[in-house]
């Protein structure tokens, strides 16, 4: 199947090709191809509840947005970038920023970090970053996972983002307050509790578990 990029880079939505479903919802009209959350190995992956979506049960936006935790998280990143990485050397993305690897998969990321040297100039446009991040933040898992062969998503895609050349891809887990980091220069991937530091670049650290403490914010197992 034919796929081009879900989003372009300023946040409008592009369809993949060879998906036609419009379904009917209480609200909307919805076609099955504005779910795509990734394009995976040729296959799109949707987000997860769009078959509420398609059932009427549920609007696109009640699925496609972020909980609160999701975007606190988000910001928390992002306000580490701004404040302490050097705004010359990198570039800081958000908002499900796209990444086209080949033209069997289009992927996403919650907060990346980006060279300069690397992503240069012209490199910019309005499709999707056809170039590795530095260092990639994914915060839980928005796709939805109910096929088997789908099980495998998270080591799949960060080994596919590692072989394409992100050196450092970190995932939160918010259902069970861990994080896992994997690198290319690592011997394995570590899986931790979220109540450490833990280095983000250049030396700058993160703990979750402390800044949601000082945030008053207190998440349920």
């Amino acid at each position: 199947m034919q796929t081009l990029e879900k989003k372009e880079v300023s946040g409008k939505s592009r369809k993949p090709q060879g998906v036609k479903s419009p379904v009917k919802t209480s609200k909307q009209k919805v076609a099955l191809e504005s779910l795509v959350y990734e394009v995976l190995d040729g296959r799109p992956l949707y987000y997860s509840g769009y078959e509420d979506v398609l059932a009427g049960k549920k609007t696109p936006e009640e699925i496609m947005g972020s909980s609160s935790l999701q975007w606190v998280l988000v910001s928390y990143f992002m306000r580490i970038m701004i404040r302490s990485l050097d705004e010359k050397k990198y570039w800081f993305a958000s908002n499900e920023a796209g990444v086209h690897l080949d033209h069997r998969n289009n992927l996403s990321h919650d907060a990346a970090i980006y060279e300069k040297s690397v992503l240069t100039p012209d490199k910019i446009n309005v499709h999707y970053v056809d170039v590795p991040a530095k260092v990639a933040v994914e915060i839980d898992v928005k796709a939805d996972l109910s096929k088997t062969e789908d099980f495998n998503y998270v080591n799949k895609k960060t080994r596919k983002l590692l072989d394409f050349g992100t050196a450092k891809v970190i995932w939160i887990f918010t259902d069970t307050q861990q994080v896992m980091i994997a690198e290319q220069t690592a011997d394995a991937w570590l899986t931790m509790d979220w109540h450490r530091d833990l280095e983000l670049l250049d030396g700058q650290t993160f703990n979750i578990g402390r800044y949601l403490e000082e945030e008053g914010i207190k998440v349920e197992n």
